[in-house]
């Protein structure tokens, strides 16, 4: 988007396009409920409520900008056809907004999509093509179709009414939680983020808006240090639905005004929060739905003197989305475990004798680490012994301190285990 739009689109009657946002979705997208969370609340010292877009109608809320961006269309555009790029979540609201509105939609989408939101993109209809490796490669190609084509684009962030759509969300939240202080929300290409810190601060500004981003995703904090749009050199994380080299230019300039601070996050904090989501809420959460609760400790609060009547912060961080695969939540879980000592994994070398096996078997059943796998393998064996046998073993334990009292077992039995994760 050019400068010249961005001025425009910020000189726009914003309270009015973002209740006019929300009548088009009365019915359409679904208001999502405000869920207590004890868990991170314990873990934080506020109290922390959530606001699960994974619920939302096509597991994400990407259907509420693109379904405010083409229900403002006229015939005429639609008659022309939809094309958009995206990483999932807003092919799939683009894809079920065009199946609405009864007009031909071509997704275009990274070649690293996973195959769940691939298919679910198809099943409401529409075309998709497989371009480029990342967003912004995906991006470019849709462009150029709908140039040579003729077809509408719809843009996943960097449009006022794909923004509004999503500033439904902060809506919501002001209405649901009244006593609010703070939201904190993912940024990818910034739409949600630029949606809801418009939403609030115009009508609640005292409430702050803070955003967060995975480490390997790192184009707004380098664009906010330029004080203009830059695009990140390289992108790497698992957060796919945050994984875009450049923010848009019109919620960087929304963002820019609005945010009150940016947390960064490691892929392990994004991880942990995947797996406390199953464990204690029962929810799917994707990658980038992840980052907002990922964000939760690292908070900077103590120059904030604006808190609820108990001297807590109110805090609502936005689960983006739970369009996450099969292999990838297997992956995660696992990935999780491993970070919180639920699951470790360690050799040893041991004499290739009958009864050692059993040996270890039974010192580990004394201290209550359950096996999980063994590896007993003769030639993997460094020598220590002169018929040696090296024997790796995954246990499920109960957090670091298990897992030391097992380790410490394992050499009062005159044993050197040699921990691998």
């Amino acid at each position: 988007m050019d400068q010249t739009d961005v001025l425009r689109a910020l000189r726009r009657d914003h309270p009015m396009e973002l209740r006019r946002a929300a009548d088009r979705l009365h019915g359409t997208a679904r208001r999502t409920p405000i869920i207590p969370s004890r868990s991170l609340s314990d873990l934080t010292g506020h109290d922390i409520r959530l606001k699960p877009e994974n619920l939302q109608v096509t597991g994400s809320f990407k259907i509420r900008g693109a379904y405010n961006k083409i229900a403002s269309l006229s015939d005429e555009e639609i008659a022309r056809g939809i094309v958009t790029a995206s990483a999932g979540n807003h092919a799939q609201g683009v894809a079920y907004a065009a199946r609405e509105r009864g007009a031909n939609a071509t997704i275009v989408m990274p070649q690293i999509t996973p195959p769940l939101k691939v298919d679910a993109t198809k099943a409401y209809g529409a075309q998709v093509v497989l371009h480029g490796d990342v967003f912004d490669e995906s991006a470019e190609y849709a462009g150029r179709l709908s140039a040579e084509q003729g077809m509408v684009y719809v843009p996943p962030f960097d449009d006022y009414e794909v923004i509004c759509g999503q500033g439904t969300v902060g809506l919501e939240i002001l209405e649901d939680v009244p006593d609010v202080t703070d939201v904190v929300v993912p940024l990818g290409g910034g739409g949600l983020g630029a949606g809801v810190a418009l939403a609030i601060k115009t009508f609640r500004p005292q409430v702050r808006v803070i955003g967060a981003i995975p480490e390997g995703s790192p184009a707004y904090r380098e664009s906010f240090e330029a004080g203009h749009v830059v695009a990140a050199e390289q992108v790497m994380t698992s957060a796919e639905g945050v994984a875009v080299k450049r923010p848009g230019d019109l919620p960087f300039a929304l963002l820019n005004e609005f945010l009150d601070d940016l947390v960064t996050v490691t892929e392990r904090d994004i991880n942990e929060m995947i797996l406390l989501m199953l464990e204690k809420h029962k929810l799917v959460v994707e990658g980038a739905g992840a980052v907002s609760l990922a964000a939760l400790e690292h908070l900077d609060l103590r120059s904030r003197a604006f808190a609820s009547a108990q001297g807590k912060h109110v805090i609502v961080p936005i689960l983006s989305g739970g369009n996450i695969d099969t292999v990838t939540i297997g992956a995660v879980i696992q990935k999780g475990m491993i970070a919180r000592g639920r699951i470790m994994n360690f050799e040893v070398e041991l004499p290739d004798v009958p009864g050692q096996l059993v040996k270890v078997a039974t010192l580990l059943a004394r201290e209550r680490a359950n096996v999980i796998a063994l590896d007993h393998d003769q030639f993997k064996a460094s020598g220590h012994f002169i018929n040696g046998v090296a024997l790796g073993v995954t246990v499920e334990t109960n957090g670091p301190d298990h897992i030391e009292r097992v380790l410490q077992a394992l050499r009062e039995a005159g044993l050197e285990p040699e921990r691998i994760y």
